[in-house]
């Protein structure tokens, strides 16, 4: 039994993927009989500390959180790429009170730990989410609109200033830079969630030692809750589905105009957050949904026809995909960031050139066309997926555990770049 104290900036009932894997990872961890508590940023309207199941859930307050305006999102106040005074101090007491024997940090709020990692005998794992580690917008896209080709700061201090302000980006830029360097000597061990972490945050050219282990779902997400009313709003015939933020960056432009291609389409469900750069209007068939709980959109996987995500930034590790998977549903996603990792080309679904509509177009039009194929590639996403649920993946995790507290039995693990299968 290990005692463990998992980090994480934000935590349900703040709704996203990050939050549900750390959830679910100590969920899981709790029920393989180790200690696990959490520690994460306050909430309004959520208590101090809760127990959620067996485990302890700790929200801290940070000086960075109490000032709103630096903050795009008043629901969503992001822990800093540096440590934040409060913060730290709040993370001492806790480390105090649970007196772990791993703390596994999940992103930014790692940065606020790292000041006080020396004073005590807890090792540190670093998961690795998106490409904060070296990009201080965290999605590697430079302005917004192209793949980086990797940091450089007179590079990156202006597409920084693009995106928060010129203040708030030269805070953001050098304090992720400080943070990185020493996390880079520190961390005892880094989780890259796709290959194209770890080679995009520079794991895979340096010394710092990490695995690439993906998220998961857990080994029951097949099993559907009871229907919430919503579901009611969803088309009674077959129909595409598409889950995540209506952004550009998750391709959405790109999505509806290859939707307009397609012929005799059924209806195209979205799903998610609607952001400032959400498209104003949408076509007459194509349906709209924000805010609905995860177990309704684990309904609406099982009713869809296939998914799609078209995102034309490197998606990390899209957990929406697997969701997709565990669903028994096909997905046409795109050939970059973590989703080669997770899709297998003509196998379980088909992948695209990022921003390409025509061949977004084509591949859904594949499957409109040849049920056939689509319910070969049904059955072998259940049975890839079984790769990525929790009885496969939090072992490797707990495995990770097991070698920074016992270096000397542990075995070789330089950095390199390991398969998911």
């Amino acid at each position: 039994m290990m005692r463990v104290l998992l980090l994480s900036q934000f935590y349900p009932p703040a709704i996203g993927g990050e939050e549900r894997h750390v959830r679910n990872l100590g969920r899981a961890l709790a029920q393989r009989g180790h200690d696990v508590s959490i520690g994460t940023l306050m909430r309004a309207g959520s208590p101090g500390s809760e127990l959620d199941g067996t485990v302890r859930v700790h929200r801290l307050r940070g000086t960075i959180q109490r000032l709103s305006a630096l903050h795009a999102d008043s629901e969503r106040r992001h822990a800093p790429p540096f440590p934040d005074p409060e913060l730290v101090f709040a993370l001492k007491r806790l480390i105090a009170q649970e007196r772990p024997d791993v703390v596994h940090a999940h992103n930014w709020i790692y940065a606020s730990f790292l000041p006080i990692k020396p004073l005590g005998r807890a090792r540190l794992v670093v998961t690795l989410h998106d490409y904060g580690l070296v990009c201080a917008k965290k999605n590697f896209m430079h302005l917004g609109t192209d793949l980086c080709d990797g940091p450089q700061l007179a590079k990156c201090l202006p597409c920084a200033a693009a995106h928060y302000g010129t203040t708030k980006a030269i805070a953001t830029t050098l304090g992720n830079c400080a943070s990185s360097f020493l996390a880079r000597r520190v961390v005892d061990r880094f989780i890259a969630v796709s290959h194209a972490v770890a080679r995009h945050t520079g794991l895979t050219d340096g010394h710092a030692p990490y695995e690439v282990i993906p998220n998961f779902v857990p080994d029951d997400v097949g099993v559907l809750g009871a229907e919430d009313p919503c579901l009611r709003e969803l088309p009674e015939e077959n129909f595409i589905l598409f889950v995540g933020d209506m952004m550009r960056l998750k391709g959405i432009d790109v999505l509806l105009s290859a939707y307009a291609r397609l012929e005799q389409a059924p209806p195209l469900v979205l799903i998610g957050r609607r952001l400032a750069d959400t498209p104003a209007e949408f076509p007459p068939n194509v349906r709209v949904f924000s805010n609905w709980p995860h177990a309704a959109i684990m309904h609406a996987w099982h009713r869809s026809l296939f998914g799609v995500l078209p995102s034309v930034g490197p998606e990390a590790c899209a957990t929406v995909i697997m969701e997709a998977m565990a669903s028994g549903k096909a997905v046409v996603a795109t050939d970059v960031g973590g989703m080669p990792d997770l899709v297998d080309h003509g196998k379980t679904g088909l992948l695209v050139p990022p921003g390409d509509a025509p061949a977004l177009a084509r591949a859904m039009q594949s499957f409109l066309n040849d049920r056939a194929l689509l319910t070969r590639m049904e059955s072998r996403s259940l049975a890839r997926v079984e790769r990525l649920k929790a009885g496969a993946v939090v072992t490797r995790i707990e495995q990770v555990y097991h070698d920074v507290l016992h270096p000397a039995t542990a075995q070789d693990h330089a950095p390199c770049a390991p398969t998911f299968g």
